[in-house]
């Protein structure tokens, strides 16, 4: 028998598995007293302002949030579990070291968002614009990010497992000594990309790699006359 002169198939690669968020039986809470570490279950909050708030360390399960104002709300270690955040602003958003598990956001407006080392599972993002998005040291696992202009993403030190960007606008992509396994990021327009020397694992088209190569070959020091 000859040998096939066929073309191989392509590599599988693996979607995020992502759980719909589904709320039901939820309490409106017209002026909640929010307090830091404190958990709060089943609740909608609805066009509320808790700017500047000291939210540190409190857990937010099966909770709706609509227009809910974040700016310079401290959330460094808070959990939101089971949540849908919709239309949030925020210019400053800060939660470091937080937890999202079964979370939807959708249309977030957020200027400067500091989340690095946190801790994200079953994430969907849809639409939006964020200016900077810093998951520096954060675990992702199971995240799709879809329609969402992003100027600065930074996923320097990250595990990605399973994590999609579709059709998405990225100024810089910083994956500076991340660990990859089906990040896919096929379909997403991107301007520059750091740390091409962490890029196994990352899924790319052909349009795509047109792109990447003048990188490639300048960070390799290939001269191309």
């Amino acid at each position: 028998m000859g040998r096939s002169t066929g073309t191989p198939p392509p590599p599988k690669v693996t979607a995020p598995r992502l759980s719909p968020v589904r709320l039901t039986d939820l309490r409106d809470d017209p002026s909640p007293a929010l307090r830091s570490g404190e958990r709060y279950d089943g609740v909608r909050y609805g066009k509320l302002s808790a700017d500047s708030l000291e939210l540190g360390g409190t857990d937010f399960a099966e909770c709706d949030f609509r227009g809910v104002s974040f700016n310079e709300t401290q959330l460094r270690g808070a959990s939101f579990r089971d949540c849908i955040l919709a239309e949030v602003y925020a210019p400053v958003f800060i939660a470091a070291r937080s937890t999202l598990r079964d979370v939807e956001i959708g249309n977030p407006r957020w200027g400067s968002a500091e989340l690095y080392e946190s801790g994200w599972q079953s994430v969907r993002i849809d639409g939006g614009k964020l200016d900077y998005l810093n998951l520096r040291g954060s675990k992702l696992t199971d995240v799709q990010i879809s329609d969402c202009i992003i100027n600065e993403l930074d996923l320097g030190s990250c595990l990605v497992t399973r994590v999609a960007l579709k059709n998405c606008t990225i100024g810089t992509l910083d994956l500076a000594g991340a660990r990859l396994k089906d990040f896919d990021i096929r379909g997403t327009d991107f301007r520059a990309i750091a740390g091409l020397e962490s890029l196994a694992g990352l899924v790319i088209d052909d349009y795509q790699l047109g792109l990447l190569a003048p990188l490639m070959a300048s960070h390799l020091g290939v001269v191309v006359a």
